[in-house]
């Protein structure tokens, strides 16, 4: 078999464990080709059961015969992307949507295909989500030198364009010999199914050594099963944190994408029942409790909402439960005001356990919530009814804000943003899941959406990366495909993260996938847009407009069509002009089979229809010295907000 033969081969008989339930840990692989894996990975995937080929597939996924002989291989899946960024986006969305039990395979030929990874790999580490990164390399026996799209860098000869991916990646290896593929491979495969340390894993494949053959030992391709562990905590650690808990008033629970990834839910539940301590959300961690949950308070930090925000400064115990503390969270530092508030982290990795000089308890979300709840169910700690009443009560009163920006009152009005997401959350229930990650919306999002399941709530925000949306749906459906009836899947973009990376679309036509576009146009950068008027950056560049005769983009909106783009890339499209039409076209794109997509012109809010304003700071430096009178004004602000920053020690 040649390397590439072997590395497929390989990687369809590599399994997941977890709870007694096993999961193929590579399941498809997205690839566009070119001169640098066409030959090796691609003919490879063409042997593993796509396309013309020798031998019949069996029920089960197995093929009869492979083109050499009667051995019988389990098939690889080969899925078509347009854009190798979007195809790493897709493949995360894909192992999100899985509980990062199962993960996609990406391959693409050296030069500009292995660059455009770098973006989608970085994605994936940050927000610890697995993806296997196979680009194709130079050749390792240099028989031309420099190949076509070689980088050739004068002072080291074994450096390649692949050389981007190390710093965004977990697993790093150049496989420059058949058999280091065996190792490489091995070595792979631990980092992706490890909870602790998964993220993208890139494998380059000199495209020579792809075709290689090589005589492989049996014992390779026996199945192999990755079981992911759940760490129970240490003792020690687990005794500080019932004392740092039970001398706790006023406690507050920051829950992360950590809840999520370890099946956590119903265990987090128990716990908050328990205890009734009030949970604060990441943009990760939203749905670790419905929004109806009593002790759920809403989003936290930058973005969150009135009420989590003031019981984080009033906090003397912060518990973060699987969460990063990113600056939106924490306010860059300004947002937990409490002289005496101290940190307890429950997380899978030491590193974030101790940040914020935090008491680690280092373990599985599941496994440690669990005993945390039993040892304090022995000594019957619950917070003061008093405090209780308190944050229940402002959230009630939260519900009032949410409730006026979602109030659409006259239907034929052309609708605003947060509208827009109020006729959304008339229409979903538990089965709709929303993706978003950049602009306007995912501040919209964490402050008001009403999330009503685990997996409803799908905001890329550690790298908030536009373009995001619609490869992640496409591997959410994926994910969701093998339901008797296909999950609602909506990808909710503005007119700028559109342009971004429109182009998987056709891929969601080419699979029939009934991807739901919500395209909102408000001509520009919303979001970027207010943060440049706020710290002096006056608008610069953020609006799609004609330029005016001073140089400047203030004339007329641009006459781009983003709804007969859409169309013209296979998708059905609804033009919504009002609230009525954009309620009706909603209802009508979730009910549809096929990829479809609702496009509406967004209304400027106003201050009744609007989302509410920021709840906490959020560091984005100033000039600190300017002849103009904005950003003068905005750095006065910058030292007022900055002086309230402090190191939690």
């Amino acid at each position: 078999m040649t390397t590439a033969q072997a590395l497929v081969a390989f990687l369809a008989r590599q399994y997941t464990e977890r709870d007694g339930r096993r999961h193929r840990l590579i399941s498809a692989t997205w690839g566009i080709f070119g001169h640098g894996n066409v030959a090796g990975i691609g003919q490879a995937l063409v042997e593993a059961g796509n396309g013309t080929r020798n031998g019949t597939r069996n029920g089960d996924g197995t093929r009869n015969g492979d083109g050499h002989g009667n051995r019988t291989r389990p098939r690889m899946p080969y899925l078509q992307g347009r854009n190798e960024q979007a195809m790493v986006h897709a493949a995360v969305g894909y192992a999100r949507q899985s509980g990062r039990l199962s993960a996609h395979a990406v391959t693409t030929s050296i030069g500009p295909g292995a660059t455009n990874l770098v973006t989608g790999a970085a994605l994936a580490t940050i927000n610890h989500l697995p993806v296997l990164l196979l680009p194709g390399d130079t050749f390792a026996t240099r028989p031309a030198d420099p190949v076509l799209q070689q980088l050739e860098v004068p002072y080291a000869g074994d450096v390649s364009v692949n050389d981007c991916l190390r710093p965004v990646s977990r697993y790093f290896d150049r496989v420059t010999r058949p058999e280091a593929l065996i190792p490489a491979a091995l070595q792979a495969m631990r980092v992706l199914a490890d909870p602790a340390e998964t993220g993208a894993v890139t494998l380059a494949l000199p495209q020579d050594v792809q075709a290689e053959a090589y005589d492989w030992p049996e014992e390779f391709f026996a199945e192999r099963v990755w079981r992911v562990r759940r760490p129970a905590p240490d003792m020690a650690e687990l005794e500080a944190a019932v004392r740092a808990v039970r001398s706790a008033r006023r406690p507050l629970i920051v829950a992360g994408g950590g809840v999520r990834h370890s099946g956590a839910e119903e265990t987090f539940a128990a716990f908050t029942a328990a205890t009734r301590i009030p949970v604060a959300s990441t943009q990760a961690g939203k749905g670790a409790l419905r929004h109806d949950h009593p002790a759920d308070v809403g989003g936290i930090g930058h973005t969150g909402t009135a009420t989590a925000d003031e019981l984080a400064r009033t906090a003397d115990l912060v518990i973060g439960v699987g969460t990063r503390y990113t600056d939106f969270t924490t306010a860059s530092g300004t947002l937990f005001e409490n002289p005496a508030v101290r940190f307890l982290n429950l997380n899978i990795t030491g590193f974030d356990a101790h940040k914020l000089a935090a008491l680690p308890l280092v373990a599985d979300a599941r496994t440690g919530l669990e005993a945390l709840t039993s040892a304090l169910a022995g000594r019957g700690y619950r917070v003061d009814p008093a405090y209780e009443t308190e944050y229940t009560g402002a959230k009630e009163a939260w519900e009032e804000q949410v409730e006026a920006a979602f109030t659409t009152p006259d239907p034929t009005a052309r609708p605003t943003q947060t509208q827009v997401l109020g006729l959304l959350d008339t229409l979903v229930t538990e089965e709709d899941i929303l993706i978003n990650a950049a602009g306007s919306l995912p501040g919209d999002l964490h402050k008001l959406w009403r999330t009503r399941s685990r997996d409803q709530y799908h905001v890329e925000y550690g790298y908030s990366c536009m373009g995001y949306e619609i490869p992640a749906a496409i591997g959410v459906l994926l994910a969701t495909r093998t339901h008797e009836r296909p999950r609602p899947v909506w990808a909710l973009v503005g007119d700028g993260t559109y342009l971004m990376n429109p182009t998987e679309i056709v891929t969601a036509v080419q699979e029939n996938l009934p991807l739901k576009l919500l395209i909102l146009q408000n001509h520009g950068y919303a979001s970027i847009g207010g943060l440049s008027e706020a710290v002096g950056g006056e608008r610069l560049g953020t609006a799609y407009r004609h330029r005016d005769p001073d140089g400047g983009f203030t004339g007329p909106p641009l006459p781009v069509d983003l709804a007969a783009n859409a169309a013209s890339l296979g998708m059905r499209v609804l033009r919504a002009t009002t609230v009525d039409d954009l309620r009706k076209a909603l209802a009508e794109a979730r009910s549809a089979e096929g990829p479809t997509c609702v496009y509406v012109e967004t209304e400027t809010p106003d201050t009744v229809s609007g989302p509410p304003p920021a709840q906490a700071w959020w560091d984005v430096p100033v000039a600190e010295t300017a002849s103009r009178p904005a950003a003068v004004t905005a750095r006065e602000e910058y030292d007022r907000r900055v002086a309230a920053r402090r190191h939690h020690l």
